[in-house]
């Protein structure tokens, strides 16, 4: 097995550090989700930990809850889909020669 097996294991504790490195940083970051034109506000951490959320009043209707339901949905999916795009994290993985 020799070197090419030792070079390979390099390669991947290197790539696993790295990986490491960016979690750390994706944590600290904030990603914001919005929906119905700002009326609902969410923010996630890199990790997709919910950080905080606002609500405008003027999208509170008794009547109405499940539109509310939709909005506060749909600023989440929107600041999930950044986490994702702003960690690349799919990417990286798929691009490994092997399984972690």
């Amino acid at each position: 097995m020799g070197s090419g097996f030792s070079k390979m294991k390099k390669q991947a504790r290197m790539m696993q550090e790295q990986y490491g490195k960016m979690r750390e940083e994706m944590q600290k970051k904030e990603l914001v989700g919005t929906s119905g034109n700002g009326l609902v506000t969410i923010t996630l951490d890199g990790e997709r930990n919910m950080k905080g959320i606002k609500i405008k009043p003027e999208c509170v209707d008794p009547e109405d809850v499940e539109g509310l339901e939709d909005l506060i949905r749909a600023a989440y999916e929107d600041a999930a889909a950044k986490v994702d795009a702003e960690s690349g994290e799919g990417d990286m993985m798929s691009s490994l020669p092997f399984s972690l």
